[in-house]
């Protein structure tokens, strides 16, 4: 559900040296820009649960220790057109309040306004799952939507 909804409204992405990163509820999207004519071969990619290393024809991409932990069996990575790779790695925590503030500790940090963005947009698609039936693509969403926005669950039908 979370690709047709992403489709719809769009992705919050985080800007780095080397591509950019954003997130679903589950999945956490990785994109870097290579040179072109870069061949399969000559791409080293570890991922692991908590931690990623990518490496283009012997140059250290990216290295380090994952925000939060992933589901390692489940990350994959591919070449685009001989010049884009894309990594996807699944959170283990698929919670709308789990919204990734950097891709690595400490590196790769959204600044508080993309922060702001990225935390609208999985509220929204938490939104979108609980109520299949409507369309959130292009809502907007002001007030408590931090760690996932209100609950409603408790309230009567």
């Amino acid at each position: 559900m979370s690709v047709h909804f992403d489709e719809r409204s769009g992705v919050v992405p985080c800007k780095t040296p080397w591509g950019c990163w954003y997130q679903t509820m589950e999945e956490v999207f990785i994109e870097v820009g290579v040179p072109h004519g870069t061949s399969a071969k000559d791409v080293r990619c570890r991922l692991g649960a908590r931690d990623v290393e990518l490496h283009v024809k012997g140059k250290e991409i990216i290295k380090g220790k994952l925000f939060e932990t992933t589901v390692s069996d489940e990350a994959t990575w591919t070449l685009e057109d001989k010049c884009l790779i894309r990594i996807i790695l699944m959170k283990t925590n698929r919670e709308a309040g789990n919204c990734w503030s950097s891709l690595l500790e400490g590196e790769y940090c959204a600044n508080a306004w993309l922060q702001d963005q990225m935390q609208r947009k999985l509220t929204l698609e938490r939104f979108q799952r609980e109520n299949p039936g409507f369309d959130f693509s292009g809502a907007e969403i002001s007030g408590n939507f931090t760690s996932g926005g209100p609950d409603f669950s408790n309230l009567q039908k």
